[in-house]
């Protein structure tokens, strides 16, 4: 059943991400960690969780660089499309999201239900995949389901945070091995430094553009049409069609500087 994130949920999604237990570290160059974590059933779809420091970039400047859907069009260079399609609560709402893989696998999309939490200095976003029923698969897309994403931004002094960011994806879709792996050694890593650069380039970004509108600060700028959770199901992997992938060969694919393809948005 549908639900809207409790305190309960943060604090779990919290505590995976501060917790190095049952985590194995797959890269750590550079300032950003990347761990996975083997699950306990073979077939489930495996966790990943990263870590970046952002110098020089506020926790709450980092909060509204993930919010503000208008600057991610401008950073985001493998976002295909991302809208919001309505609100549920004052912090939480259902949106879509679209992204380039690279060549020649099948671009994916979600549908997911968000929601937000500042706490402090902290500040926590979370989602997970929701059916409904105006946004349903497309035939363009793979529809991928999120069971888990999300980012815990602690702040780290007055002018500086650590990101974390969680994600258990079913991308549905039989993807060759090297894929996976080239998702956390290559992929992972640098779409945690384009978030960091997007932060950097935020304030000054911002000051030109709608400056004061903040809606996922200030509610009441909130314009959206409201959604009624029963018009909401849990989207399960099963129920999608499964693309068999697997066949691709990494010399037939291409992952250039602007293909973070496989790595998403929460």
């Amino acid at each position: 059943m549908v639900h809207i994130p409790d305190d309960a949920d943060f604090n779990s999604f919290q505590e995976q991400c501060e917790s190095p237990e049952g985590w194995q570290c797959q890269y750590n160059k550079g300032g950003v960690t990347v761990w996975s974590h083997e699950q306990d059933n073979s077939k489930a779809v495996k966790k990943l969780k990263m870590r970046i420091i952002c110098k020089d970039v506020p926790a709450e400047v980092l909060y509204d660089v993930l919010h503000d859907t208008s600057y991610r069009k401008k950073w985001d260079t493998n976002m295909i499309d991302t809208y919001d399609i309505g609100r549920l609560t004052v912090n939480a709402d259902v949106g879509y999201y679209s992204w380039k893989c690279p060549s020649p696998l099948k671009n994916r999309d979600f549908v997911t239900l968000r929601s937000w939490l500042p706490l402090g200095n902290d500040y926590m976003i979370i989602n997970y995949s929701v059916k409904h029923p105006k946004h349903p698969p497309r035939r363009d897309f793979v529809r991928a389901v999120s069971l888990q994403t999300g980012y815990l931004i602690k702040a780290n002094g007055d002018n500086s945070c650590i990101l974390y960011y969680l994600t258990q994806v079913d991308p549905k879709g039989s993807l060759p091995k090297w894929v996976v792996n080239k998702v956390s050694q290559f992929v992972a890593p640098k779409a945690m430094k384009k978030i960091y650069k997007a932060g950097i380039k935020y304030p000054e970004w911002k000051r030109k553009h709608d400056p004061h509108f903040k809606p996922w600060v200030y509610p009441e700028q909130n314009t959206l049409p409201t959604v009624n959770l029963e018009d909401l199901a849990i989207q399960r992997a099963d129920e999608l069609e499964n693309i068999d992938e697997s066949g691709v060969s990494e010399e037939r694919t291409h992952i250039s500087d602007d293909e973070d393809g496989l790595n998403k948005e929460s």
